[in-house]
């Protein structure tokens, strides 16, 4: 079992390019309602594929740099990234079920 961690742009490289498994990175505001909404739905992600996939919690506003760099031009938004390359992406508020779907279609694909 995983717990969610909060990271910030200096820590990008290290815990998300330089892994050693998959990282499921969810992009956030906090001036961002369906963002609030998602808080427990990530929550959830990172305690029932803890054992597979690392989940990244990162805020826009203040990481500008990884922001940028990935283009996140909408949040919530989401990346996988395995092996220090981006794998999937999805943008938007999605319910527990969807945001599973997109991360076993990555899995099974």
């Amino acid at each position: 079992m995983s717990t969610l961690k909060v990271i910030s742009d200096s820590e990008f490289e290290t815990e998300v390019i330089r892994a050693d498994q998959p990282v499921l990175v969810y992009f956030w505001a906090a001036w961002c309602g369906p963002c609030r909404l998602m808080a427990s739905v990530v929550a959830t992600i990172a305690e029932n594929y803890g054992d597979r996939l690392k989940v990244i919690k990162m805020e826009i506003d203040p990481n500008p740099l990884t922001v940028a760099q990935w283009k996140i031009e909408g949040v919530p938004a989401f990346r996988i990234f395995e092996d220090g390359a981006l794998k999937a992406q999805s943008e938007g508020a999605v319910s527990k079920v969807k945001l599973e779907a997109f991360i076993d279609a990555y899995w099974f694909s």
